[in-house]
């Protein structure tokens, strides 16, 4: 079993998941997908599985055990790919979970739109928790810009509908190409988000 696999299975099985998936739905049997509290939720929920994977790793002196059996490179991207799917994949369990107990004839939401938007989030955790190893900041960031980029796009400048994350979810605006768009958008934000993390972990395991 290679680097990434032992992280997604760590991530998965861990309680960070059944938490996040508990979370999202109570929120979701509460009020709804459409609910400001659900969209508020995600950037939250999903850091909670592996976001903090490296740094803990890291305090404990296992990353120099586990590059003994990988690269720097598998190490790093199985650390970044771990966090970002599991924090997606929770968040569109528990969607499909709700559409099912539901029996909703419709999705409650584009699954495909929340798992990037979620993996995004995630990602951004991921980040914040490498750079400043801290729980606080990990779980914490992501939410605190979400909601700087909601009274950002609400008040002060309307026209930045696309860094708007109400939009990634429930888009209202015209897209270009439509929710192709939205998703070659959320791809490259986090192609970005993963680059910083590969340069701030490869710099860190030097010290290692």
């Amino acid at each position: 079993m290679n680097s990434f696999e032992t992280d997604l299975r760590r991530a998965v099985c861990s309680a960070g998941f059944l938490a996040a998936l508990a979370l999202q739905l109570g929120v979701l049997f509460a009020q709804g997908a459409e609910s400001t509290l659900f969209r508020m939720t995600v950037p939250v929920a999903c850091t909670l599985p592996f976001s903090c994977g490296f740094p803990e790793e890291y305090r404990g002196g296992f990353a120099r055990l586990a590059l003994v059996r990988t690269s720097v490179r598998g190490y790093i991207l199985g650390k970044f790919a771990a966090a970002c799917l599991s924090g997606g994949g929770v968040e569109v369990l528990a969607a499909w979970a709700y559409d099912r107990l539901s029996a909703r004839e419709e999705p409650c939401c584009t699954y495909s739109l929340l798992f990037l938007s979620a993996m995004l989030w995630a990602g951004t955790a991921a980040l914040l928790a490498a750079v400043s190893d801290s729980r606080c900041l990990a779980y914490g960031g992501p939410f605190v810009l979400c909601y700087f980029l909601v009274i950002l796009a609400e008040r002060y400048w309307k026209a930045s509908y696309c860094l708007y994350p109400d939009e990634w979810l429930f888009p209202r605006h015209a897209w270009p190409f439509g929710e192709t768009g939205i998703c070659l958008l959320l791809g490259t934000l986090l192609v970005g988000v993963g680059l910083a993390y590969f340069a701030v972990v490869e710099r860190k395991l030097e010290h290692v």
